[in-house]
């Protein structure tokens, strides 16, 4: 049975189901575990979680006396409580940011990107839920979430998808259009595109494959499921979204073919409608683009997940797939060495790409985490390889089979979530 409780009346033995706070509220790189131990229960409770949710079935329950010693005293009459005052000042500093129009730093901006992401999935789960249950689709509850990423790309343009990239947290569905969708607008801006066009690109994003939520519920692209299907059943999924979004008469003709064409191929050997080069129109071009890269990373359909570095490479291989003009700008866009790329430098230390550097793409800001050397863990520290007197240089994408680190999606999370910490404490 599960039970959420104030972190006050956690003790050893309970089995922790869930956190109840922000993603940098707590120290913990895994949610689901058994309090063993005096430590693990004091970091819990000097952390800034709100509460946690306990499985009873797997780990002891509150008891009845614990319940009557931790009841909240009231609030002063006409006086908000802490929780309620803490939540409204971050509101607050969140909708200032969100006006903001100045470039920030990746830190300045994660935590606002991390604020947009928790309500775009609201949202956006919502949307998709209704979707799955035949339901007529009101396009105008996802599109506030545009602006927001779009705001948050023009003050950073990493740290939206960056943190998509590096969280476990998220559904894969969900994360995948939030990541193209950021990945859209920052690609429409570096392309000059119009305000609003900018906007269809970030609203297509969204909306790409909604049509999944039409096909067989059999068919889970992100459980591999598709690889026991025909391939026309999968492939069916554009004309699906796109014959659903037509139900709506306020979304762009762009939106609908960005929906309907994003799996053509320039050389004429996609689908539905096999059209090749011009014929696709642009903004289908750049969602190809945008939403190839997401895959490469979340690896469906039984392939394994790329390194961010590596996934760029495999898109230059790709010859006859994508517009050469768009896919360059794209890789201007994300960098060489995108964010949470695992990279090896020249002093025979493992990091993973944190941050760019505006002025020199190929040399961004890292947190280093291991030695080659010493073949161990280090204390992981942060290098901006482009400052004056930086010794450090990135060799290559590392390689960390056979290492003693955890899975790659774990450790990215992890290394992420140590250097967020590190810049907040700074």
């Amino acid at each position: 049975m599960l039970k959420q409780i104030p972190v006050s009346q956690l003790e050893v033995g309970m089995f922790v189901h869930k956190f109840e706070g922000g993603w940098f509220d707590h120290p913990f790189w895994k949610a689901k575990f058994l309090i063993e131990d005096g430590g693990k229960l004091a970091e819990i409770q000097a952390s800034r979680l709100r509460g946690v949710v306990i499985d009873t079935a797997k780990g002891c329950d509150v008891t009845p006396d614990a319940v009557r010693a931790q009841a909240p005293a009231p609030s002063p009459a006409g006086l908000p409580s802490p929780a309620a005052s803490r939540i409204r000042s971050i509101k607050r500093r969140t909708n200032a940011q969100l006006l903001a129009a100045q470039p920030v730093s990746f830190a300045q901006e994660v935590e606002t990107a991390m604020v947009i992401a928790e309500k775009a999935r609201e949202r956006l789960g919502k949307t998709f839920i209704d979707a799955r249950l035949g339901k007529a689709l009101d396009v105008r509850k996802v599109e506030p979430v545009v602006s927001d990423i779009l705001a948050s790309v023009r003050r950073n343009p990493h740290a939206f998808t960056g943190l998509m990239r590096c969280k476990l947290k998220n559904e894969q569905i969900f994360r995948h259009a939030l990541s193209v969708s950021a990945l859209m607008v920052a690609l429409g801006d570096r392309m000059k595109l119009t305000g609003p066009e900018i906007h269809n690109c970030g609203l297509a994003g969204l909306l790409l494959d909604i049509g999944v939520n039409y096909l067989p519920q059999a068919v889970d692209p992100w459980d591999g499921g598709r690889r026991q299907e025909d391939d026309r059943i999968w492939q069916s999924h554009v004309l699906l979204g796109y014959r659903a979004l037509q139900n709506d008469d306020d979304l762009p003709q762009a939106v609908l073919d960005a929906c309907l064409f994003h799996h053509e191929r320039m050389d004429g050997r996609g689908y539905p409608q096999r059209r090749a080069g011009e014929d696709i129109p642009l903004i289908a071009r750049m969602a190809a683009i945008c939403d190839s890269f997401e895959l490469l990373l979340v690896g469906i359909h039984g392939k394994a997940p790329l390194d961010p570095a590596a996934a760029v490479a495999l898109l230059r291989m790709q010859t006859g797939a994508f517009d050469e003009d768009i896919l360059r700008q794209f890789l201007e866009t994300v960098g060489l060495y995108p964010v949470g790329a695992f990279v090896e430098l020249a002093g025979r230390k493992i990091a993973m790409v944190i941050d760019e550097d505006r002025a020199d793409p190929l040399r961004p800001v890292v947190q280093a985490f291991y030695s080659l050397e010493s073949r161990e863990r280090i204390l992981p520290h942060r290098i901006a390889l482009a400052e004056v007197g930086a010794e450090e240089r990135i060799v290559g994408i590392a390689d960390l089979a056979g290492l003693d680190l955890p899975a790659d999606e774990q450790l990215r999370e992890l290394v992420f979530l140590s250097a967020c910490r590190n810049i907040v404490h700074a």
